[in-house]
């Protein structure tokens, strides 16, 4: 989580986002935007949530399968500032469409040999990491401004 990304163009609000891992999460949400969006399942075919080695977020790749996660619609201007900052310049931010036929920006690993071939697991974050996960983000909140 950085405060700025320099050089990267953010979609025009009210664009919606797709998300796959911890923005998936309505606590974090509520602790990076102060309230949770409307979220709408969301499935993106052609890629998988890969695990990362020593984290406990994900990266979007291209891969066998569909990605499950959720569209996030309602976005302000500075909701989608704060969601830039909190990704930081490890991701590249990109409009995928989805499955169903829908458009999402998403943000996607700029090295793709970081990926594990293991699959993240939304289960797993949720019930090891979750709650202190989201108190970090709330922190960090807090610093940014």
């Amino acid at each position: 989580m950085s405060r700025t990304t320099p050089g990267r163009s953010l979609p025009p609000a009210p664009a919606a986002l797709f998300a796959y891992g911890t923005l998936r999460f309505p606590d974090v949400l509520r602790a990076l935007l102060g309230r949770v969006p409307d979220r709408t399942p969301a499935t993106a075919e052609g890629w998988r949530v890969a695990a990362l080695e020593g984290r406990i977020y994900p990266v979007l790749v291209p891969g066998p399968g569909a990605a499950g996660g959720v569209l996030i619609s309602g976005l302000t201007a500075a909701d989608w500032e704060i969601i830039d900052a909190y990704e930081d310049g490890f991701y590249a931010l990109e409009r995928l469409t989805l499955a169903d036929g829908r458009h999402g920006w998403a943000y996607l690993t700029r090295d793709a040999t970081a990926a594990l071939p293991a699959d993240w697991s939304p289960e797993d974050f949720g019930a090891r990491h979750l709650n202190a996960f989201a108190g970090a983000c709330l922190a960090w909140r807090r610093s940014y401004g």
